[in-house]
């Protein structure tokens, strides 16, 4: 079967003269499930940059003009914007597969017992495997995986291996290279993946408990930078600058607005720091 030729866009060429600076890129494509070679992930990448880049290097022109402040400023705005955007995109695929190795935790100790008790039972391993292949979220999907190489007359053990090889999840990885490593030598399946299974469901707890240590310094952070220091500050410029030049300043809504702004940026980044440092695991 011929593959199919690629479609060359308009930066499909700058895509592929960028392409030798990330070589990490392919590997970071399949942790984050993503079907897109690097070539085409670069491309859309590119294109989302030039238009993203363009609107705001136009908002700031327009503010710069409004300010009566020179455009010659533009310059380095324009190439820190379009720095700052190309690496917001080029971040999509960690933030993929960060999102996927949370979901693999979270399900793998619930389907490696489904599996277990499968195995117990009398059910051949790849009747097991099937079994998981739906109802356990990303897990299953990494299962079906390995089921449709097996139909495709992959060896069990090999077709186990190319998914463990490119998955995030430490906890998956561990589970099925213990399945490859004990159909290879010929070993209780069941018992070696119930020690496995054991160490992991220990793992998480300890991730749990640092995380309910970590919770008290950071609600402290949150309460103190988020919200004691922006509303004492604001009263205490306030009568600072009232002292210092009495009548002759005051907090308009031109200043109050863009603080008041500073403030809620402030809690959303406190707020999301909490929430994605929470492991999230069914143990």
């Amino acid at each position: 079967m011929v593959a199919k030729k690629e479609k060359r866009g308009l930066f499909y060429s700058f895509a592929e003269v960028l392409l030798p600076r990330f070589p990490q890129l392919k590997k970071k494509l399949k942790y984050a499930g993503m079907e897109k070679t690097p070539v085409k992930f670069l491309e859309t990448v590119v294109k989302s940059t030039v238009l993203l880049s363009f609107a705001l290097i136009l908002l700031s022109a327009i503010f710069l003009y409004y300010m009566d402040l020179s455009l010659l400023i533009e310059i380095p705005v324009a190439i820190l914007i379009v720095l700052i955007v190309f690496n917001y995109f080029m971040l999509y695929p960690h933030a993929r597969a960060v999102k996927r190795k949370k979901e693999l935790d979270y399900e793998i100790v619930f389907a490696g017992r489904h599996i277990v008790i499968a195995l117990k039972s009398g059910m051949p391993l790849f009747d097991t495997f099937v079994g998981t292949s739906s109802g356990y979220g990303e897990v299953s999907v990494e299962f079906k995986k390995i089921v449709d190489k097996i139909i495709l007359g992959v060896p069990t053990t090999q077709a186990i291996r190319e998914v463990a090889q490119d998955n995030p999840s430490k906890y998956f990885v561990r589970f099925t290279m213990q399945v490859a490593n004990s159909v290879a030598s010929g070993a209780d399946v069941g018992g070696s993946l119930e020690a496995v299974l054991d160490q992991i469901s220990k793992e998480q707890m300890i991730k749990l408990r640092e995380y309910s240590q970590k919770l008290t310094p950071f609600v402290m952070f949150y309460m103190l930078f988020g919200i004691i220091v922006p509303s004492i500050g604001v009263v205490f410029a306030t009568a600072l600058l009232s002292v210092i030049r009495p009548g002759s300043f005051g907090f308009t809504s031109a200043i109050l607005i863009p603080v008041f702004f500073l403030i809620a940026i402030l809690q959303f980044l406190f707020l999301g720091l909490i929430e994605n440092s929470r492991p999230r695991y069914l143990i």
